[in-house]
């Protein structure tokens, strides 16, 4: 499987990319209000998601980044669909489907595949959002907040994996939550 960084990609991508980081600074993006439109989970805390499980540092601002994959721990990002659509049937030859996550809201395909009629339609971000939108509403108890649902979104088991996935997730929160740090870049 080839490893595309972001950064060396970011001319393939040209407009895509501008446009990505253009509507970054409205946060959450109009993608992340569509797919939670008529749920009750909030786009902030959906957007958080995306940023803890798929976020990558362009120009100095952390983005969702939709064509990422995580294969056995080892995370890719490509700098197109069809590219990390590629690598993401190449990964599902070689390893287990619940080894690999793919798009905006890096589903697990073993565990969540059955929402996709293919591999490859995890890498549509708008497909991949509303997905990522049942999940966490599925992880969602009545006496709990999202912070702790983000923590079983990722590990269901919860345990200390899913402890120090509700910190950083909560620091997303914090961020896009909290007007005067929307347009900060992040170090």
């Amino acid at each position: 499987m080839s490893r595309c960084r972001l950064w060396p990609c970011a001319g393939l991508v040209g407009g895509a990319l501008l446009a990505l980081q253009v509507s970054a600074t409205a946060l959450p993006p109009p993608a992340y209000q569509w797919a939670t439109r008529g749920t009750p989970v909030p786009s902030p805390v959906l957007y958080a998601l995306a940023l803890q499980e798929s976020g990558a540092r362009v120009r100095g601002r952390l983005i969702p980044w939709p064509w990422t994959l995580n294969v056995a721990g080892q995370p890719y990002r490509f700098a197109d669909r069809r590219s990390a659509c590629s690598a993401l049937l190449q990964a599902l030859q070689t390893v287990s489907a619940k080894q690999v996550d793919a798009g905006l809201g890096q589903i697990n395909l073993g565990w969540n595949g059955e929402h996709f009629t293919h591999p490859c339609e995890a890498l549509d971000p708008y497909r991949n959002l509303a997905v990522a939108t049942a999940l966490l509403l599925k992880h969602k108890a009545p006496d709990s907040d999202w912070t702790a649902a983000a923590g079983r979104y990722h590990r269901p088991a919860g345990g200390a994996p899913a402890k120090r996935y509700r910190r950083a997730f909560a620091k997303h929160l914090t961020r896009v939550t909290t007007p005067n740090l929307q347009g900060m870049k992040t170090p």
